[in-house]
C-alpha cells in the first residue's frame, strides 16, 4: 500500500510540475525579486525593495535599491505587486477530501483515488500562498509530507500530529505513553482534543490531569501541543502549559486572561471552516456527528465565535495567530479567513503577521520562516493589490516561492 502510494505521489508531481512554473534548481541559482512593496512579515512596509535568494535563503534585503544584479541571476519583477513571507496554516487537515462519489465518506474510494486527492489539496494550497502548514490528525499525512520533503510532489512544508490523543479512557500514564509512540512515528506535535466537537456542545471530554499529563509529556519529548478545546477546557489547557489553543468558542474572559498569562498561542477560527462546512452540507451530512442537528448548531455559533473573537483582540498579551481548520471543500480557500477575521474587526496587518512571523513563532520555526530578512528560507508570496488596504486581494497570489523555488509567477520575469 505504501509502495503504491508513494509511486501514485511521483506519477502525481509530474503531472503537477508540467503546470506549476518551477525553477531548474533552487539549490545553485541565484534569485532576484524586486518588490514595489514587502510586508516583512512582522508589521513593517518597505519600498522598492530587492530581495537576493541563493541556496533556497535569503542573503539580502535592499530597501531602495537600485537595479543592479547579476545578469546570471533569475530576475523577477514584481514591482506593482505586494510581496510578503509564504503565509503559515497552523491548522489544516490536508487529506481530507470528497470522494468520486462526491460525498466526505466514499467507502467505495480507492487508495490510488485518495492518493490523488491528497497531492491535488497539496498543490492547491501552494497555488494559494500556503507555504507552510501544520495538519493535525491524520495518519496519512505521515505519507504526504515525505513525497514533498523528496520533492516529488509541489507542496507546502507539511508539520504533522498523526494520530491525535483524544480518548477519556486513557490513564495519564498510558496518555504518556501514547506521545512517547508518536514522537517514535515521526510526529511533529500532539493534537489533543479536551473538548467534544462543537457540533455536540463542546463540552470537556479530558480531565485536567488528562490534559496536563499530555502535555507535560510532550514539552519532555521536545513536541509542541495543539489542543482542541472549548468552555473550561481552554483555561484548563493554558493551565496545563499547552503550546497552543484551537477554536476557544464560550471562552469567558478569564479564559483569554489565563492563556495570555500562561504564554498560550490562541488559534481561533473565526469563519471559513463553519462556512465551509454550511456551504458543503449535503457532502458531509450523515458521517459521525454531521447531522441536521449539528449543522444548526455550526450555524447558530457564528455570532458567538465573532464575538469571542474580539475579546480576544482586545485581551492584552493575547497572541492570536492563524489557522483555518481547512478541511474537504477549504484547501486552496484557507487565506479566506484573512477576509473573515478583518470583517470581525482584526486590522488587517495584524491578520496577515498572525500568519507570518506569530505563526513562526508558536512552531518554534522563526528563525526559518515567516519574515522576509538575510538567513531565513526563502518563502516569498506576492498578490496583486495592497491587503493592507483591501484585504480580499489575498485571494489574487500571482506569486510563490517556497525555499527558494518558484512554483507559480503570473507577474511576469525578465
Amino acid at each position: 500500500m505504501k509502495l503504491l502510494r508513494t509511486s501514485i505521489f511521483f506519477i502525481v508531481s509530474l503531472a503537477l510540475a508540467a503546470g506549476a512554473q518551477i525553477q531548474p534548481d533552487a539549490k545553485t541559482q541565484t534569485v532576484v525579486i524586486r518588490a514595489g512593496t514587502l510586508l516583512d512579515g512582522k508589521g513593517h512596509a518597505l519600498h522598492n525593495v530587492l530581495i537576493v535568494v541563493q541556496a533556497g535563503r535569503i542573503v539580502r534585503v535592499d530597501p531602495n535599491a537600485k537595479d543592479q544584479r547579476d545578469p546570471a541571476a533569475a530576475f523577477y519583477d514584481l514591482s506593482r505587486m505586494t510581496v510578503m513571507p509564504g503565509w503559515i496554516d497552523l491548522h489544516d487537515h490536508i487529506t481530507w477530501h470528497f470522494g468520486p462519489n462526491g460525498r466526505m465518506d466514499d467507502k467505495s474510494e480507492t487508495p490510488s483515488q485518495a492518493a490523488l486527492a491528497e497531492a491535488g489539496n497539496a498543490y492547491a494550497t501552494l497555488m494559494a500562498g500556503f507555504t507552510t502548514i501544520q495538519s493535525v490528525g491524520s495518519p496519512e499525512d505521515k505519507e504526504l509530507r515525505a513525497a514533498i520533503n523528496r520533492g516529488e510532489i509541489p507542496g507546502p512544508r507539511v508539520l504533522t500530529s498523526l494520530e491525535p490523543i483524544e480518548d477519556p479512557k486513557l490513564t495519564p500514564e498510558q496518555i504518556r505513553e501514547a506521545i512517547r509512540k508518536l514522537k517514535a512515528e515521526g510526529a511533529d506535535l500532539v493534537k489533543i482534543f479536551a473538548s467534544r466537537s462543537i457540533r455536540q456542545g463542546g463540552g470537556q471530554t479530558l480531565t485536567d490531569e488528562q490534559i496536563q499529563a499530555a502535555c507535560q509529556e510532550a514539552k519532555e519529548q521536545g513536541l509542541r501541543t495543539l489542543v482542541h478545546a472549548y468552555r473550561a477546557a481552554v483555561r484548563a489547557a493554558a493551565n496545563a502549559g499547552c503550546t497552543e489553543v484551537e477554536h476557544g468558542t464560550y471562552a469567558t474572559q478569564e479564559d483569554l486572561d489565563a492563556m495570555a498569562q500562561h504564554g498560550t498561542f490562541f488559534d481561533p477560527q473565526v469563519g471559513l471552516v463553519i462556512h465551509n462546512y454550511l456551504e458543503n452540507k449535503q457532502k458531509f451530512l450523515g458521517g459521525g456527528t454531521y447531522t441536521e442537528e449539528g449543522f444548526a448548531k455550526m450555524q447558530e455559533v457564528l455570532p458567538t465565535i465573532a464575538e469571542m473573537f474580539k475579546h480576544a483582540l482586545a485581551t492584552r498579551n493575547l497572541k492570536v495567530v492563524f489557522g483555518t481548520d481547512a478541511v474537504a471543500g477549504a484547501h486552496g480557500r484557507n487565506a479566506e479567513e484573512f477576509i473573515y477575521r478583518v470583517q470581525a474587526g482584526e486590522d488587517a496587518m495584524d491578520a496577515l503577521v498572525a500568519a507570518n512571523s506569530r505563526a513562526a513563532e508558536s512552531l518554534n520555526m522563526q528563525d526559518q520562516i515567516g519574515t522576509v530578512a538575510p538567513g531565513l528560507q526563502a518563502d516569498i508570496i506576492a498578490v496583486d493589490g495592497d491587503p493592507v488596504k483591501d484585504i480580499t486581494t489575498v485571494r489574487r497570489v500571482v506569486f510563490v516561492m517556497k525555499g527558494g523555488k518558484v512554483y507559480k509567477n503570473e507577474a511576469g520575469r525578465r
